[in-house]
């Protein structure tokens, strides 16, 4: 029976997941406590040029590891963000500075991590060593945006199905805006809310404005190692990408591309921008929903697929909450999918229980 799969490769013949992915704390410690195996938005390199040292709260919201970037102006460095002395955190705001200290007892780091100074330590042998350098941890960059992780796997490879669509886009140039910024907390399984993104089905029945800027029947998801791509089609009239004859959908009329990569990334293409949704898992029934925004043209903001994110937001935090109560039923094991609306829901659980 162990070689069984918990969904069937088949979509046609598969069971959605199990309902204890979504209720149970043991099967919820057991996933998240992998997710540091993964690659993660840290932020756009343009919001290093003026805050030079950047904390990275949404990485330690979703692996429980402190990490900060710098730029010492020639080198980008990521970095542990805890002291080396006793543990204290050593820095918590973005600022701008030459070096990191330590609130705690002022032990102090280049921008790159070494070791340079600490009171009162004049006495004691055989100090300092590598281990009070602070650890590094891997960084890359693509298009101006960088990740990270806590255990290297290829990033090329990773990033390459993003690269061979979407690599015409000046993401380089994206300006971050802060105003973009929104945090939800939601009281629902991260699971659940990876599952309501990845699937047009409910467009329809719950974002009237959304489904009145997109083509429904022209949606359309493919699937990735370690993702999914869904592309929404404008309606005559709406507000698409401008496509150069090297992109692949060259003559297509394309709304918006919704980009997920496991387990909680959401990198969403607008004519207008950028909007980076992160899913940070908080407890088996509780999740937090965070979005960063880089416009790209400031005059197609507030139109077509991406015009009103705050609205859709709420309506998909109805729909997904409400479902955590379903799924918390006795009555709940698990259904079935639609093989023309729910392969980007089929390919997740796939991941997710082979994990």
């Amino acid at each position: 029976m162990g070689d069984i799969p918990i969904i069937d490769p088949d979509i046609t013949m598969a069971s959605t997941l199990p309902s204890k992915y979504y209720t149970e704390p043991t099967v919820f410690d057991q996933i998240i406590g992998k997710f540091g195996n993964h690659w993660h938005f840290a932020v756009h390199k343009n919001q290093l040029d003026r805050l030079n040292v950047m904390p990275l709260n949404d990485f330690e919201n979703l692996t429980k590891e402190p990490l900060v970037i710098t730029n010492d102006g020639t080198n980008l460095s990521c970095l542990s963000n805890v002291c080396t002395h006793r543990g204290m955190i050593i820095t918590n705001e973005p600022c701008s500075s030459n070096f990191l200290k330590c609130p705690y007892h002022g032990r102090t780091f280049d921008l790159n991590g070494k070791f340079t100074n600490m009171p009162e330590f004049d006495m004691v042998e055989n100090f300092p060593t590598m281990d009070d350098n602070l650890a590094e941890y891997p960084l890359e960059m693509w298009n101006g945006l960088l990740f990270t992780t806590l255990k290297a796997t290829s990033f090329q490879d990773w990033i390459s199905p993003l690269q061979d669509r979407i690599g015409w886009l000046p993401i380089n140039d994206f300006i971050y805006d802060k105003s973009r910024d929104r945090s939800y907390e939601i009281e629902a399984n991260w699971a659940l809310y990876v599952d309501n993104y990845l699937e047009g089905f409910h467009i329809p029945y719950v974002h009237n404005d959304l489904h009145g800027v997109l083509d429904y029947d022209d949606y359309r998801t493919e699937i990735f190692e370690g993702g999914v791509l869904q592309i929404g089609i404008a309606r005559e009239g709406e507000p698409c990408f401008d496509l150069p004859e090297s992109s692949p959908d060259y003559g297509q009329e394309i709304a918006a591309y919704y980009y997920w990569i496991f387990p909680g990334l959401m990198l969403n293409f607008y004519p207008w921008g950028l909007s980076v949704n992160i899913v940070s898992p908080i407890s088996v029934n509780r999740t937090k929903i965070t979005y960063h925004g880089y416009v790209w043209d400031e005059e197609k903001l507030g139109k077509g697929a991406g015009g009103d994110l705050d609205k859709v937001e709420m309506e998909d935090q109805f729909i997904v909450e409400a479902t955590q109560r379903g799924v918390s039923s006795r009555a709940y094991e698990r259904g079935r999918y639609s093989p023309t609306r729910e392969m980007g829901v089929h390919h997740f659980h796939r991941i997710l229980t082979s994990q």
